[in-house]
């Protein structure tokens, strides 16, 4: 019997999903990051780890599944031959970045945009069945709205309340205090990862610090200028989806704002039935 297994891999965490022949769900798995930029052999232990619980009691074995990776970091040149040259033990694996598995869990087969925002960001338009991404360049280069450029600019912040170049308010205090000063900060920034940064983003969210509310106020300012960009005046839906998306979709005004029909979960393994032609 063949199974088909699908892999949601991001800054934060890998969840796999087992479905049979039919398309039927039978088991599932989460694991810790698999970002195949940021941290590439960290992430086949994740997806393995993930794919290895999906398979726990059912009669699928690694070496058998047909398996669709949508992955945080796949647009990067190099990552994906990378992670195939580890030599993952799939019996047939298809590759793309999560902004894909995204818009085609989030979509279904409609025309529309995502945006899914989370610990890193990146958006999609579906257009007749085309997937087109935009923007998640990474952490360094872009990821705007993310939780980790939320969390790294309010570190930045506190940093320049300590020189008295922006008024100090209780967050910032709080998060000096908490660090234990500004060069505790930058010692920190100098090793964390992203989803060291987006852990502080909710700290932000939902806040009523002032420091709290301009932070997020600029990043939804640069998230609506982008989706505009994106609409490009064409009548089409926008899907947020990530743990930071819900969040953005109410502060939306005037767009038309559509639920997700599914997960990208959803759409990777949506993407590994189809492999059962190949």
């Amino acid at each position: 019997m063949v199974f088909f297994l699908g892999v949601d891999g991001g800054g934060t965490g890998c969840r796999a999903a087992l479905a049979d022949a039919r398309g039927t769900i039978i088991g599932q798995g989460r694991a810790g990051p698999a970002n195949i930029n940021t941290d590439p052999d960290e992430a086949r232990r994740n997806i393995l780890a993930a794919a290895t619980e999906a398979i726990a009691g059912t009669r699928a074995r690694l070496q058998g599944l047909r398996v669709a990776m949508g992955l945080a970091g796949a647009n990067v040149s190099g990552t994906v031959s990378r992670l195939c040259e580890t030599g993952l033990p799939f019996a047939e694996c298809h590759i793309v970045t999560d902004a894909v598995t995204a818009a085609r869990g989030a979509l279904g087969p409609d025309d529309g945009i995502v945006a899914a925002i989370g610990t890193g960001s990146v958006f999609a338009i579906q257009r007749d069945g085309v997937i087109r991404q935009y923007g998640g360049r990474g952490f360094v280069l872009g990821d705007e709205g993310s939780g980790a450029v939320l969390g790294r600019t309010l570190l930045a912040e506190a940093l320049r309340a300590e020189d008295g170049f922006v008024p100090m308010s209780p967050l910032l205090a709080e998060i000096l205090g908490e660090f234990g000063g500004g060069g505790a900060i930058i010692a920190f920034s100098l090793s964390a990862r992203p989803a060291d940064f987006a852990a502080l983003a909710p700290r932000i969210v939902g806040s009523d610090d002032m420091a709290a509310r301009r932070i997020f106020d600029q990043a939804t300012n640069e998230l609506r200028g982008i989706l505009i960009t994106l609409l490009a005046g064409r009548n089409l839906p926008v899907v947020f989806v990530g743990g930071l998306g819900a969040t953005y979709a109410a502060r939306m005004e005037g767009m038309e704002i559509r639920a997700p029909r599914g997960s990208a979960l959803d759409g990777a393994v949506q993407m590994a039935l189809g492999l059962r032609g190949h």
